[in-house]
């Protein structure tokens, strides 16, 4: 592990590179913990949020989701992985390899 990875354990590029898995492995549950978290983190507007709750399946409302943070850059991609590891630390691993 480098230290380059403490302080930025994936960004956007990074994610973009596990779209997919996540988009398999991500619960229901978990997901709508992740959109909560990252409205009270500011990554995502109420506005997202409204039209993510549109979506009723899951894989579809997981690629909306990773799609938008990735979007937004590398912060919010880090804060979308933080909180991940926080609500489903094996998803996580998952993800990321260097971990």
């Amino acid at each position: 592990m480098t230290g380059q990875h403490c302080n930025q354990p994936m960004g956007a590029q990074q994610l973009h590179g596990v779209r997919t898995k996540f988009i398999e492995k991500v619960s229901k549950t978990v997901l709508d913990q992740l959109m909560d978290d990252l409205l009270e983190d500011k990554v995502l507007n109420d506005g997202e949020m409204e039209e993510m709750k549109v979506n009723k399946l899951r894989a579809d409302k997981a690629r909306q989701l990773i799609d938008s943070v990735r979007r937004k850059g590398d912060t919010a991609s880090e804060k979308f992985l933080k909180r991940l590891q926080e609500r489903d630390n094996n998803v996580y691993r998952e993800l990321d390899p260097q971990v």
